[in-house]
């Protein structure tokens, strides 16, 4: 299985937006109930370190960085989203993607990577602790999903060697 993993390109939303939706699906991966519009999704986002993982032209997973803040002194601390189709997971792509998601952060300038992953969730904080995340904190009650009160791990990843003077 050659899994190819470039940039994320608008003309590629469809099949991320379905890769979305699918871990909306299972209640632990997101607050969100419907995966946003392109230009919604374009505009949150940083414009680098957007990354898909394609196997025989289908997208199978993807990542990306959200800006944790406005202000000038969060600018190299992003969150990060990662996300593999149903049929591909426990097949390691999730790591690929995060791994590649790193390098690109580091060339980017960012130096600190955060992830709140529902404690439930527990594949997603193994891939995150295999990529060098390390568990930070734990958000009780930090927003109501469908009523209930859900709590999130926080996970982070420093740069070796970026911010590091």
């Amino acid at each position: 299985m050659d899994i190819l993993l470039r940039n994320l390109e608008s003309e590629d939303w469809q099949q991320v937006a379905h890769i979305y939706k699918e871990g909306i699906q299972t209640g632990h991966a997101t607050f969100q109930k419907e995966p946003p519009t392109w230009e919604g999704w374009d505009k949150e986002h940083l414009k680098t370190c957007r990354v898909v993982a394609e196997i025989d032209n289908k997208i199978v997973g993807w990542a990306a960085l959200t800006p944790i803040s406005g202000r000038c002194v969060y600018e190299g601390v992003a969150e990060v989203s990662v996300y593999v189709a149903y049929a591909y997971r426990g097949r390691k792509i999730g790591l690929q993607i995060l791994e590649k998601l790193i390098h690109d952060s580091e060339k980017e300038g960012i130096w600190t990577l955060q992830s709140g992953v529902f404690p439930e969730n527990t594949a997603s904080i193994k891939v995150h602790e295999q990529a060098g995340f390390r568990k930070i904190g734990y958000r009780e009650k930090i927003g109501k999903m469908n009523g209930i009160w859900r709590d999130t791990v926080l996970l982070e990843r420093r740069s070796p060697v970026v911010g590091v003077d």
